[in-house]
């Protein structure tokens, strides 16, 4: 009697198509760790240059992603980071260039000492190997990672939104071109083409140990799947629940424009301000001219009794206001009784992502610098610098709220490792 080999089913295929990728990606990364930093520059400037020559049909993707979008209601603040026209696509072609440009980390001595057994030991920075990134909306993301992924040595497999699919189709065709222009493999950069959910779940297995490291970037929901169900390192991209705190001391006009541009330059990004806490030494006087200043511009205000006294029009807040990323013109305001409870606020409602002190005060400053626990903190500056790009890194996955391998914005440096190289003259252990 024979027995029949089963048909595969859709479910057996998706693993050994998604497990083959993963043996793919593992072998590229060993010849791209070793190509050199002039091989992987000349990719990642391929890259760019491919991107820029297919712009046209990169677009069109991208208009026909959003016709599905909005035919499904999505949401304006997903709409905006999905969106990319003309400028969007030429930032996202110098981001690329800028990556380029930058040191190549791979191979960096970062320190060397001798100790008194007579060995010359250095610390090296070396890839992490293969990386996975699971991203929402945005398709520059397809770009950047891949970019910084080769910058750092790693091979790199991107599953982006089932709404931006063709989007991020179109840019890898691009980055591909680049790729083989420059002698590297492929497989370096992969993308998963289906729109079936049951991907994520095969990434999250790790692939049978292909990937090293999986960089979630999206909203909680994302963001707590993996880390829950994930087999191999995460590092996480949580939300930004980001505060402006103005000090007592907060030069009046510096104080109003911080506080708008934190919170409507773009209100879509995780570098958008979600809360506004003012000193009530000054709330009397400024708080008003703030609010006058964000209204105008568009923005919707929550204030908790004490600042709504000071701005009639505002809505009450309620607890669930302090710890909501809106991603969209709306913005909490508290009044707090000095450092203390903004420090307290920020503990308890912050997401670890940025926040900002707006005082003259250096002593102030110094303390909320210290003890803000963020991976950005700034004194008299926008949280929307909260950005790679902006910190000299060229780009960034993503802004990692994360306490271990990395924290902040993750550019090329933040996606190696190190080994320790030793070199002796015969010693043996006594």
């Amino acid at each position: 009697m024979t027995l029949e080999t089963p048909a595969p089913t859709a479910e057996s295929s998706l693993e050994a198509d998604m497990l083959a990728m993963g043996r793919r990606a593992r072998a590229a990364s060993r010849t791209l760790a070793l190509a050199g930093a002039d091989a992987r520059t000349k990719a990642i400037k391929g890259m760019a240059s491919a991107l820029r020559g297919r712009s046209k049909e990169v677009l069109a993707a991208n208009a026909a992603d959003l016709d599905d979008a909005r035919a499904k209601g999505m949401a304006d603040a997903m709409m905006d980071r999905l969106a990319l026209d003309e400028k969007r696509l030429a930032g996202v072609v110098g981001a690329l260039e800028s990556i380029a440009a930058i040191p190549d980390p791979v191979g960096v001595e970062t320190a060397r000492w001798t100790p008194e057994n007579g060995l010359d030991i250095a610390r090296v920075r070396t890839p992490l190997g293969v990386l996975a990134i699971i991203y929402e909306s945005r398709p520059n993301v397809t770009a950047d990672a891949a970019a910084l992924a080769v910058r750092a040595g790693n091979a790199v497999i991107l599953r982006g939104g089932s709404e931006c699919l063709r989007s991020n189709l179109a840019i890898h065709e691009a980055l591909v071109e680049g790729l083989t222009s420059a002698g590297l493999s492929p497989d370096t950069v992969q993308i998963v083409t289906t729109r079936d959910r049951a991907a994520v779940g095969q990434i999250l297995t790790g692939l049978d140990g292909s990937i090293d490291l999986l960089i979630p970037r999206g909203g909680r929901s994302l963001v707590e799947r993996v880390k829950n169900e994930a087999r191999v390192a995460v590092l996480g991209h949580l939300e930004g629940v980001n505060h402006v705190y103005v000090h007592a001391s907060a030069d009046p006009d510096m104080a109003r424009a911080v506080a708008v541009n934190a919170k409507m330059r773009r209100v879509s990004v995780c570098g958008a301000a979600e809360t506004l806490l003012i000193d009530k030494a000054v709330a009397d006087d400024l708080l008003p001219r703030i609010a006058a200043d964000l209204t105008g511009a568009g923005c919707e205000l929550r204030a908790d009794p004490a600042a709504r006294a000071l701005i009639p029009g505002a809505a009450a807040a309620n607890d669930d206001d302090w710890a909501t990323e809106y991603l969209k013109p709306i913005l909490a305001v508290k009044v707090v009784d000095g450092m203390d409870e903004a420090l307290d606020h920020v503990a308890r409602y912050g997401s670890g992502h940025t926040e900002s002190i707006v005082a003259s005060d250096e002593a102030a400053i110094e303390r909320f610098l210290a003890e803000a626990d963020a991976g950005i903190v700034l004194a008299n500056a926008s949280t929307q610098f909260a950005d790679g790009g902006e910190f000299g890194f060229g780009g960034e996955i993503g802004i990692s709220t994360d306490r271990l391998h990395a924290r902040g914005p993750v550019g090329a440096e933040q996606l190696t490792s190190f080994k320790y190289v030793v070199r002796g003259k015969g010693q043996t252990r006594p």
